[in-house]
Parts: C-alpha cells; sequence; structure tokens
C-alpha cells in the first residue's frame, strides 16, 4: 500500500473500483495546517479528467498497469485481434476499448496496449498514420492549397476534410489525436 507521498505523474491508482493516472500532481505545505496532494486524474477507460486533494501520508492504493507492444492483424466481428510482439500471443480487443482508433487501423499497425491483470484498458495509436484516399470529389483547374476543403473517404471507410487540390488515390498523412489532414505523401 503506498501513500499519498508517492504520487508522481503516471502514477495509476486505484479508486472506487476504476483506474485514474495522475496527470499532473503538486505537494503543498501551507503556512496553517497539515500538507496536502493536490492532483489532476485521467480516468484510463473513459478519459475523463478529475481534480483530487489527499492529505499528506494518506494511504492510496496503486495499480500496475503494463504497456505492451501489439501489431493490429483482423476485425472478428466487432472485437478486433492483435499479436503480441514479444510472445506472438493473440489477444482480442473489444471495439469499446479500441474506440476512435478504429478509423486509423490498417492491418499490421504497431500500437502499445495499456494492460492490468490481463485486460486491455486501452490503445495508444501513432501520433500519425498514412492512409490512401479511396473516394473524393475530383478537384476543380484553378483549385489551391490555400483555399477550402472537401470531403474524402479513406481506405479505413473514415471520412476527412482535405484540401481541394488532391484527389483519389492520394496518400495523406492524418493525426490519429485529431483526425486532422497533416499533408500528402508521395511515394
Amino acid at each position: 500500500m503506498a501513500t499519498s507521498n508517492d504520487i508522481k505523474n503516471g502514477t495509476v491508482i486505484k479508486d472506487s473500483g476504476q483506474l485514474w493516472s495522475v496527470v499532473e500532481f503538486q505537494h503543498v505545505k501551507p503556512g496553517k495546517g497539515g500538507a496536502f496532494v493536490r492532483t489532476k486524474q485521467k480516468n484510463i477507460v473513459s478519459g475523463k479528467i478529475i481534480d483530487k486533494t489527499y492529505n499528506a501520508g494518506a494511504k492510496i492504493e496503486t495499480a500496475t498497469v503494463d504497456r505492451r507492444d501489439f501489431q493490429y492483424l483482423y476485425k472478428d466481428g466487432a472485437d478486433f485481434v492483435f499479436m503480441d510482439l514479444s510472445d506472438y500471443d493473440q489477444l482480442t480487443v473489444p471495439a469499446v476499448v479500441v474506440g476512435d482508433g478504429e478509423n486509423y487501423m490498417l492491418e499490421n499497425l504497431n500500437v502499445q496496449i495499456g494492460m492490468h491483470e490481463g485486460e486491455p484498458l486501452y490503445i495508444e495509436l501513432p501520433a500519425s498514420v498514412i492512409l490512401e484516399v479511396t473516394y473524393t470529389e475530383p478537384g476543380l483547374q484553378g483549385d489551391r492549397s490555400t483555399g477550402g476543403t472537401k470531403p474524402a473517404k479513406v481506405e479505413t471507410g473514415y471520412e476527412i476534410q482535405v484540401p481541394l487540390f488532391l484527389e483519389t488515390g492520394t496518400k495523406v498523412k492524418i493525426d490519429t489525436r485529431t483526425g486532422d489532414y497533416l499533408g500528402r505523401v508521395n511515394d
């Protein structure tokens, strides 16, 4: 059992049956009264952020979250199958855990999966991925990169906004955190 004095950024705390990762912490010693630890915590599953304060020396329950490298293999119904790159075991991850990551995942994509007691908690994708545009309206003569945008469907089925000059078959770089178009990729 740890105490509030052991809290650091990245510490995973088990509270009310849920796992919270410490994003920020501050040890405070006011002139009057007892010391305390002020934290900002992010729920590992839902992403919700809360502020929580602990008295100095208060007992807290920490949890171990193991981050391991996996490779995405295929979609099996509503679930996703990944291969552990260290021992080649396969892991089936429910769609709820994958979330919006599905929009950016092609077969053989390397990801990190956070695991707690053998259960997958979250999937961490690379910061950006390269996908091919499978359909977009044709660009018109005179369309420039500083102009507007148009919708384009990429090979995962996800729709993004791209500059007017892009055509079907173009490979684009996409930010996996925001879903924004980052640029064109030349082969």
